[in-house]
């Protein structure tokens, strides 16, 4: 039988058990790396999705991930108008929290453009798109809401009739999608005392003007809906999502677009990068450092515990030197105890993230070119951290075990 496994089963609990922490300690760093995946993936999910060309928001702005932005509704036309366009959206979003049976629920609100967008391009799991102007939503699984839930956002109840998956955004909240004007009256809404008193604050603003003093009609459309007072235009938009015509320019339409005096244009890759480097940069570098320091960490401990286990072994090695053993056994088996206990802890590992990862908070993104690397590095760890117990091992002397 091998000598290392023959070494192992004599020692197989203590063994099992260092191969056991060695795993869980792997575990966390494959977690911190599929954090740092999950959270850059978060960061551009919307931006990807939309697939837009171009994004135009408020002038000089980062919008509108990174930064508020505030356009008026009517870009929408206006941009439609450039040569090049093939489509341009509305778009709206806004985060809230509300309570929920008893807990708090926060989650983004993403206006669709109904009817041109009805959410065709959500990863939908379960129910359909949006097929009605109002009271629908479509939700993310995350949010525990079931299909068919009625939810009161606002003054009005809204439908799930579709569910999503990991659309999350920036900074980890799930997302909901509702159409543009159920969006926009979800993030206005007004209690009715405070509509009250706008409306009385309006009414006594324009009765200190001559025209309200001489025009009574003027009073009374002052004291009424928003909607009734022609001045008043709607409610703005955060962004217009433009996509650009096949064969078209895209950096002409943008500086065609960006020449207007009240809006700055950002294109999809500008818009991964403010996301990348703005939003998430500190987070993603914290992360990356703290990964950095537990492979460290790791690496020292195994070389540790592999030291430990060569010492134990002393007497073994000189009994082993003294029937003549060559060298070549002697270090054969050191690197194939490191071998084998680094392989069984990636194992572990890899088989408890499968456990515990779905039930972190935020969304643990593995993917395989990750799991190559941590791999390549465990081997590695492994090769270097039996070279102290590889050191003491050739120092030990034949007659010690005669000693």
């Amino acid at each position: 039988m091998n000598l290392a496994l023959k070494d192992i089963r004599h020692n197989f609990g203590r063994f099992a058990l260092t191969a056991i922490g060695i795993g869980l300690l792997l575990m966390l760093v494959m977690g911190m790396g599929g954090i740092y995946r999950g959270l850059v993936d978060d960061a551009t999910l919307l931006v990807n999705r939309v697939a837009a060309d171009l994004w135009v928001v408020q002038k000089n702005t980062r919008g509108p991930f990174a930064e508020v932005s505030r356009i008026p509704a009517n870009t929408e036309d206006r941009v439609r108008a450039v040569p090049g366009v093939l489509s341009s959206d509305d778009f709206v979003s806004h985060t809230i929290q509300r309570e929920y049976d008893g807990r708090p629920l926060r989650m983004t609100v993403q206006g669709l453009s109904w009817p041109q967008d009805r959410g065709a391009w959500l990863p939908l799991i379960a129910g359909r798109r949006l097929e009605q102007s109002h009271f629908e939503m479509i939700a993310d699984k995350s949010l525990g809401l079931p299909l068919g839930h009625r939810m009161t956002l606002g003054k009005d109840a809204y439908t799930i009739v579709g569910l999503t998956r990991n659309m999350a955004s920036t900074s980890g909240d799930s997302m909901v999608f509702v159409t543009l004007a159920d969006s926009q009256a979800i993030q206005y809404d007004q209690s009715g005392e405070t509509v009250r008193l706008e409306r009385q604050a309006r009414r006594s603003r324009v009765s200190d003007v001559d025209p309200g003093r001489t025009q009574p009609e003027l009073l009374n459309r002052a004291g009424g809906l928003s909607s009734g007072i022609a001045v008043l235009g709607p409610p703005p938009v955060s962004a217009v999502v433009v996509k650009v015509a096949p064969g078209a320019d895209a950096a002409q339409v943008a500086a065609t677009i960006a020449s207007w005096p009240d809006v700055s244009v950002h294109s999809a890759d500008a818009q991964r990068q403010l996301l990348v480097g703005g939003m998430v940069d500190k987070s993603r570098r914290q992360l990356g450092l703290f990964r950095a320091l537990l492979i460290i960490v790791s690496a020292i401990i195994m070389a540790l515990i592999l030291y430990t286990l060569t010492l134990d072994k002393i007497h073994d090695i000189a009994v082993l030197k003294l029937m003549g053993a060559r060298n070549f056994v002697i270090v054969n088996l050191i690197l194939q105890q490191a071998l084998l206990l680094g392989i069984i802890g990636y194992a572990i590992a890899y088989v408890a993230g499968q456990w515990v990862f779905p039930v972190f908070p935020r969304r643990v993104l593995i993917v395989n070119e990750d799991l190559w690397m941590l791999g390549a590095i465990v081997l590695g760890i492994s090769v270097v951290a039996s070279l102290l117990g590889i050191w003491r091992a050739m120092k030990v002397q034949p007659n010690e075990v005669i000693a």
